[in-house]
């Protein structure tokens, strides 16, 4: 029995991925995260995951050690062109609701990317919201296994 419990108790700890605090705050969990590798020659990717918060939540914003910068953008279909922009009041988070960054829909955009991102690579992320407590995420890069992806800013 005791065998049972530890990889069902280890199963359980990997799919929060942040701790329940003890004063009731939200808390966010994560999903499926991955970023795109850079193009020759691009200093700019996608990343992509899946967000549920336990409360009514915002994420406000993303870092990386990896980019000069990182955004929470909107894609959006305007005269046959897909534009991108920066959701500068962040990405609302309702509670209990699977809000999904995706190819051709809301993402996080790197920008100056200083090394190139190579599948197999691992980018870090510290994701800030306006009632949880920031989460760090390491996040694989490799192509989002997502079919019929969109346009982001790094091309394909």
């Amino acid at each position: 029995m005791k065998r049972l419990l530890v990889p069902a108790a280890l199963i359980a700890l990997s799919a929060c991925q942040q701790p329940a605090p003890a004063d009731g705050a939200a808390v966010v969990q994560t999903s499926g995260a991955i970023c795109r590798p850079t193009p020759n020659g691009r200093q700019a990717t996608g990343c992509y995951l899946t967000l549920t918060a336990s409360r009514n939540d915002t994420l406000l914003s993303v870092e990386s050690p990896v980019g000069a910068l990182a955004q929470i953008h909107s894609s959006n279909l305007e005269n046959n062109m897909m534009i991108m922009y920066e959701m500068k009041a962040g990405l609302p988070l309702p509670a209990g609701q699977a809000v999904s960054l995706a190819p051709g829909g809301n993402h996080i955009m790197l920008l100056g990317v200083k090394e190139p991102l190579v599948t197999g690579d691992t980018v870090p992320l510290t994701l800030t919201f306006a009632a949880a407590r920031p989460m760090e995420i390491a996040v694989p890069v490799g192509q989002p296994p997502l079919p019929g992806a969109g346009a982001d800013h790094a091309g394909h």
